[in-house]
């Protein structure tokens, strides 16, 4: 694919994201679109065959950097619990960059589009989770620590906190940053949410 041609697709993509961010509510049309890029709807369809594709676009675009760097994450933090941190600071910081992006992750922008598409961010969410609860398995090998919920309740507690500040932000018309009061809020959220396991002695 040439340069140029990846060119007009970001190009694309980010007129897509901002009319996102700027039109809440409004059902976007291919032809509004080509109007905010400049190009013929026809030459929309050169680059993608369907609006669906291009929201898929952007779902692939969320999927690439966040879990390019929560790999980084989990190749640089040891503790179990920093790693959850980390990678929930990391989802919400992007939502707060992202804010027409951020209505794909909450279904808002999706009404009326395809169920593949809610099925892609159905399936980006349980990744975040499996994630989220492979670490919590991991931390009773490495660190001798053990939720003390249940392994799938404890990981979907930390997701769902998240989730919630991510559905705030786009409810308020992205005026409630999902990052405010996260740094308080996350040690009284997982105070005594671990508890120390005992080496069984062969």
């Amino acid at each position: 694919m040439s340069s140029e041609k990846i060119n007009r697709r970001q190009q694309i993509l980010e007129a897509l994201a901002h009319m996102l961010e700027v039109s809440p509510g409004a059902r976007i049309t291919t032809a509004a679109l080509a109007k905010e890029v400049g190009f013929s709807e026809a030459a929309l369809y050169r680059h993608f065959p369907s609006k669906s594709k291009m929201f898929e676009g952007l779902i692939e675009f969320i999927e690439e950097t966040i879990f390019s760097r929560i790999a980084m994450i989990l190749q640089e933090e040891p503790s179990a619990l920093n790693r959850c941190q980390k990678i929930l600071q990391l989802l919400l910081a992007f939502c707060e960059r992202n804010p027409g992006i951020t209505r794909l992750l909450t279904g808002d922008a999706l009404t009326g589009e395809t169920e593949r598409l809610h099925g892609r961010i159905l399936q980006l969410f349980d990744r975040l989770e499996t994630q989220i609860r492979q670490i919590l398995r991991e931390a009773e090998l490495r660190e001798h620590l053990r939720p003390t919920l249940p392994l799938g309740g404890a990981a979907n507690l930390l997701l769902a906190s998240a989730e919630g500040r991510i559905v705030q932000y786009v409810r308020s018309g992205f005026k409630r940053k999902p990052t405010e009061y996260w740094a308080e809020q996350w040690p009284v959220l997982t105070a005594g949410f671990f508890r120390e396991t005992v080496a069984v002695a062969r």
